[in-house]
């Protein structure tokens, strides 16, 4: 399948703090239609890209090109209007509906009272609708199970509406089965709404069987590429220590030793 335009690009990115360099010399396209994984150890600087390239964090050097306009260009209402994240652990009010949550992500469109029209109250149901969560809508967040709470804050960043969507570990806390099925759902998504799907994960295996692409954080370097481009150039040997897990090609698959 021939690829669309790139969404977002990164040319010799530098990302950290102030005080500390987490990756250099990053370069990769994330394009549109297209679920792309962010891998690597903990404290690799998963979350770190993420909040970069979402303008949360300032970039330490090099570009961050959003719909071929640099990203530092642009405002933040209109970076709202073209990406929508969902962070680890997001902190929301007990007291919130469901609707109510996933109705927030209309904020960057409704007007300074927060009033929704029917055109945010039709894609407010359109967003419950797609991950089949329409009967929780009355339900409170301190209802819902982590599962469900998830489904939800993905949900809401359909809402928003944007081109681009990035998710920090969005399979936090899910047993086995429910992992499997929030990537199944977000490889839907990319299919069935042509939206451009970045998240940040442990889950190498699931990663490798549904992602279009990965990008490995390693060592304060970045390689991105096809699942099987990262097999075939032998990138994924060494994430881990090799006295406990191994990479195996035929399987494709990361197993204990």
């Amino acid at each position: 399948m021939k690829r669309e335009h790139p969404v977002l690009k990164a040319r010799n990115l530098s990302i950290g703090y102030p005080n500390q360099i987490i990756a250099e010399h990053i370069n990769f396209d994330i394009y549109k239609g297209e679920l792309t994984a962010v891998i690597g150890i903990n404290g690799s600087g998963k979350s770190t890209l993420l909040k970069t390239v979402s303008g949360d964090l300032p970039k330490r050097s090099g570009e961050i090109i959003l719909e071929n306009q640099p990203l530092q260009s642009l405002s933040s209402r209109e970076i709202a209007e073209k990406i929508s994240i969902v962070l680890s652990n997001p902190v929301i009010s007990q007291n919130l509906t469901v609707y109510e949550i996933v109705a927030l992500g209309r904020q960057p469109y409704t007007n300074w009272l927060g009033l929704l029209s029917d055109k945010d109250k039709a894609v407010v149901s359109q967003a419950l609708q797609l991950i089949e969560i329409e009967d929780l809508v009355d339900k409170r967040s301190d209802e819902l199970s982590d599962g469900q709470l998830q489904k939800v804050f993905i949900a809401r960043a359909i809402a928003q509406n944007t081109e681009l969507i990035l998710l920090d570990e969005p399979t936090n806390h899910l047993d086995l089965y429910h992992k499997a099925f929030v990537f199944k759902m977000l490889k839907k998504l990319t299919e069935e709404t042509n939206k451009t799907i970045v998240f940040a994960t442990h889950e190498l295996n699931l990663a490798l069987q549904l992602c279009d692409q990965l990008i490995l954080i390693q060592d304060k370097k970045v390689i991105a590429g096809s699942p099987q481009e990262l097999i075939s150039n032998k990138k994924l040997q060494h994430i881990f220590p090799p006295d406990l897990i191994r990479f195996n090609e035929e399987t494709k698959t990361f197993q204990i030793i």
